[in-house]
């Protein structure tokens, strides 16, 4: 028996190119992962996965990277991705378990436990960027999937949208932080408040900029990145496994 021929993508062929290629060769459900915080130095890490329908029932209008839709344009879609997906599924990893795992393998966890919370099982995963193992089906990463699979891009909105609203319920909790408008990302006015206020209990201290202020109280300002292995506010700091493959989302 001949090997089935290899299936090609054309560049040109649009956000469902690849979710369709997979479905006419029998994988009807394809899900899509990815995260949204994975720069940030305050709050949560957050993971989602989503399954569109075939055909025209999965196209989602104005569906794109989160990273490139407006506030209100990604809320739109937000909408529309919750109305049409098949399934979806949304993890919240907390800053304590980003330092306790380091960041690349709580992102990986966070992935392993979206897809696995889908209530649908899906035939085929693809993941934003990195290669997630132990999902019992086939899979592929996707370098920038949120560009070039549909369902890594519902799934990047449905992140991000969940994350910004977090964290501007947090602003409420800390305004002195300004978390409604960078949403923990260093900003030289989010690195102005660590200064002046020191960190919050929502603030990763595995990273630099956070650890050189500690907790309440004003020091140098670090880099952002990951600490080497210290004590600061009765906490360890743990190591990260990080391949600064991309920036925040």
């Amino acid at each position: 028996m001949l090997p089935p021929s290899r299936t090609v993508i054309r560049r040109d062929g649009g956000l469902y190119a690849l979710e369709r290629a997979l479905q006419r060769r029998g994988f009807g459900l394809v899900a899509g992962a990815d995260e949204a915080g994975r720069g940030a130095c305050a709050g949560p890490l957050v993971v989602a996965a989503a399954i569109l329908p075939e055909g025209r029932r999965g196209e989602v209008p104005g569906l794109a990277d989160s990273k490139l839709l407006t506030p209100a344009a990604r809320e739109r879609v937000y909408d529309e991705v919750m109305a049409r997906a098949l399934a979806t599924a949304v993890i919240v990893i907390p800053p304590a378990e980003v330092d306790a795992r380091g960041l690349h393998v709580s992102n990986l966890v966070g992935m392993r436990r979206a897809l696995a919370g889908l209530a649908v099982r899906p035939d085929y995963v693809l993941t934003d960027g990195f290669r997630v193992d132990g999902l019992g089906v086939p899979g592929l990463a996707v370098w920038k999937g949120d560009q070039v699979a549909a369902c890594v891009a519902a799934a990047s909105v449905l992140a991000k949208v969940t994350r910004d609203r977090m964290m501007v319920e947090l602003d409420r909790e800390f305004p002195a932080y300004g978390f409604a408008v960078h949403k923990g990302y260093a900003t030289a006015e989010h690195a102005a408040a660590l200064d002046a206020h020191g960190a919050c209990e929502h603030h990763r201290f595995s990273y630099a900029n956070v650890a050189a202020v500690g907790v309440g109280g004003a020091a140098r300002r670090g880099t952002v990145g990951v600490a080497a292995v210290a004590a600061s506010a009765g906490r360890v700091l743990v190591g990260e496994n990080e391949d600064g493959r991309k920036g925040g989302s």
